[in-house]
């Protein structure tokens, strides 16, 4: 999670340089927290391995 954490903040401050649109700051970061985690998770990369 901290990986794309990272990449939200990388995108915010990519989409800064380019002076985009105010929309662009809330969509960008948002689909790439939402479209990560689910690709995380159907990929089970959250899941605790028990003992």
């Amino acid at each position: 999670m901290l990986v794309l954490l990272a990449l939200a903040i990388c995108a915010i401050a990519l989409l800064a340089a380019m002076k985009a649109g105010a929309i662009w700051f809330t969509i960008v970061p948002i689909g790439i927290l939402v479209a990560g985690a689910s690709v995380g998770q159907s990929s089970g990369w959250f899941n605790k391995k028990g003992r």
